[in-house]
């Protein structure tokens, strides 16, 4: 009888031993928050990533998440009944989004990306050699000189008037950077407020009299691209096939989630616009489940982990982008301070909204 009760009790043991073996199944899916929202299109890749959709459902949350242009978001936002958020890339769209929501707290920013001009080496080299772009020494970052291109911009200068572009059969035209259109993305709007920025002798527009004494080069930088995409991924997808303009004006962070994640990015160069502006990205809760995503975002260090992975620069761990690129190529600013970048203020929602219009080619 000892005996057997031994056995039992070793079978029980055991039993246990097994049971704790066996791998969990993850989190009760009925137990999940469903949040549903709208983001840009460059953090599409984030939220579909498989690491950060297990890191969310361990915190509870599912993230249901259409895509769109930070500005079109806007108006979809407005006419959309049942969000719980809004994610887009910067600040200006965000309170746009606010306004409409009639919301006036202040919103999150869990991680930013600064813009950045980006091009082949070859095309490099010929921006340097013509003092529109150089290279630092030491740490190898590459600089975009906004004012000599400003200068260019507005003489309607040519890549032929360039020294060292002969043999290259793409660099012909104009000199110009290709971006998103600036009503409906933020990338573009962005560009246009750097532009306005530059042309006003450094000073942020602040009246009808900046706008319009922009208005004339804003209208040449945007026309002269032709048709323009509403969101920043085509026309990063049309550089990386080698297609369109020579030079991109797009985030950081799509070419810092192909280096970080070990992607080839081929001769690709990043360069920092001396002046440039950040791209914060905005997250508006409208909910309860809205705050919660938000939270986590901001402060779950696994997300912030991942979030550098895909290129982004966490607001409360800056040091968790330096760590993933720093060795690699391209070779990116890990400390945008130590690297001279110097930020732009960007015009209020009001003078913003003006500029982008002007750029286009609206009246007043």
């Amino acid at each position: 009888m000892r005996r057997a009760l031994g056995v039992l009790a070793a079978l029980v043991l055991l039993g246990g031993v097994i049971y704790a073996l066996v791998p969990d199944d993850g989190p009760d899916p009925k137990k999940l928050v469903t949040v549903t929202g709208l983001i840009g299109s460059e953090k599409r890749a984030f939220f579909e990533s498989p690491d950060v959709k297990a890191e969310l459902a361990k915190q509870g949350v599912e993230v249901h998440a259409d895509s769109t242009g930070s500005w079109t978001m806007s108006e979809q936002a407005k006419s959309s009944s049942g969000l719980d958020f809004a994610f887009p890339a910067s600040t200006a769209p965000a309170r746009e989004i606010q306004r409409n929501w009639g919301q006036q707290d202040s919103p999150l920013v869990p991680f930013y990306s600064p813009l950045v001009v980006v091009a082949h080496a070859p095309v490099a080299k010929i921006l340097k050699d013509n003092n529109l772009a150089s290279q630092d020494e030491s740490s190898k970052v590459w600089t975009f000189k906004m004012d000599e291109y400003v200068k260019d911009l507005t003489a309607k200068s040519k890549w032929q008037d360039l020294v060292g572009t002969q043999g290259h059969g793409d660099l012909t035209g104009p000199i110009f950077v290709t971006t998103t259109d600036p009503e409906s993305s933020s990338s573009g709007a962005l560009y246009i407020a750097l532009l306005s920025y530059i042309l006003n002798n450094h000073q942020v527009v602040s009246d009808d009299a900046g706008v319009d004494a922009a208005r004339q080069v804003l209208y040449q930088a945007t026309a002269m691209q032709g048709g323009q995409k509403s969101s920043s991924d085509e026309p990063f997808r049309d550089f990386q096939a080698g297609v369109g303009n020579p030079l991109l004006f797009g985030y950081e962070s799509q070419v810092a989630a192909m280096t970080a994640q070990g992607q080839p990015t081929d001769d690709t160069v990043v360069m920092y616009p001396d002046t440039t502006v950040y791209s914060d990205h905005t997250i508006i809760a409208r909910t309860d489940s809205g705050r919660k995503l938000a939270a986590l975002l901001q402060d779950d260090d696994a997300l912030r982990t991942l979030e550098a992975r895909f290129g982004f620069r966490p607001q409360a761990r800056p040091g968790a982008f330096a760590e993933l690129v720093q060795g690699k190529q391209p070779v990116f600013a890990q400390d945008l301070n130590a690297a001279r970048v110097k930020q732009s203020p960007v015009p209020s929602l009001d003078n913003l909204l003006k500029l982008t219009a002007a750029a286009k080619g609206n009246p007043k």
